[in-house]
């Protein structure tokens, strides 16, 4: 099969994207070392595997998609996927960096180090996975792959459920993160206030 450079172009984006995976996985490692000789242990996760399955099918799904169904590549669409993209990874690395040792892609409860309420976290509870799903979202769209797309929104949707649900019960459970974070919204900040009506009347 030839690959048109728009095809080439694409995979090499999904490769790139699999081998930032890949470098956080490694982080990820690093710092739970660093947080398990502090005392601080990872949660049991059994459905983590699913989640790290769930990223890589959608990086495969979108080559097959794209190269078998020969979906095209559609220049408004692609665009607009690459800003979302692109405003995804930096919200992601913005989060990386305020979390410093306490970033782990598995759920680590380091709260003993303290409560980070600065940098995105001033605004939600959880603007990583904000950011990991838009990605998810997004990348597929930039060639036309919107089955993967549509499948892999509702699957990750089903995965973060469970992964909020475990995450959620362990740092809402400790009495210095809830009065921190509680009130805050876990994925869109507010625009207006607390206790600033919507409409007049």
């Amino acid at each position: 099969m030839d690959l048109t450079l728009d095809q080439i172009l694409f995979i090499a984006l999904l490769a790139a994207v699999g081998l930032a995976r890949l470098f956080e996985m490694r982080l990820s490692r690093r710092h739970q070392r660093s947080l398990a000789d502090k005392g601080f242990a990872r949660a049991p996760e059994p459905g983590f595997r699913w989640m790290v399955a769930l990223h890589t099918g959608v990086l495969l799904a979108a080559a097959v998609e794209v190269l078998v169904a020969r979906r095209p590549l559609v220049v408004p669409l692609a665009v607009a996927a690459l800003v979302l993209l692109v405003l995804a990874n930096a919200l992601r690395l913005w989060v990386i960096r305020t979390l410093a040792g306490h970033w782990n892609v598995n759920v680590v409860n380091s709260i003993g180090m303290g409560v980070v309420n600065h940098g995105p976290f001033r605004f939600i509870r959880h603007p990583n996975y904000v950011a990991v799903f838009v990605e998810l979202l997004v990348l597929p769209l930039v060639h036309g792959a919107y089955v993967t797309a549509l499948v892999g929104a509702v699957l990750h949707g089903l995965v973060l459920r469970r992964r909020l649900a475990l995450e959620d019960g362990i740092l809402l459970g400790d009495p210095a993160y809830r009065a921190a974070m509680a009130e805050k919204p876990r994925f869109f900040p507010r625009l207006l206030p607390r206790g600033i009506p919507r409409t007049l009347s």
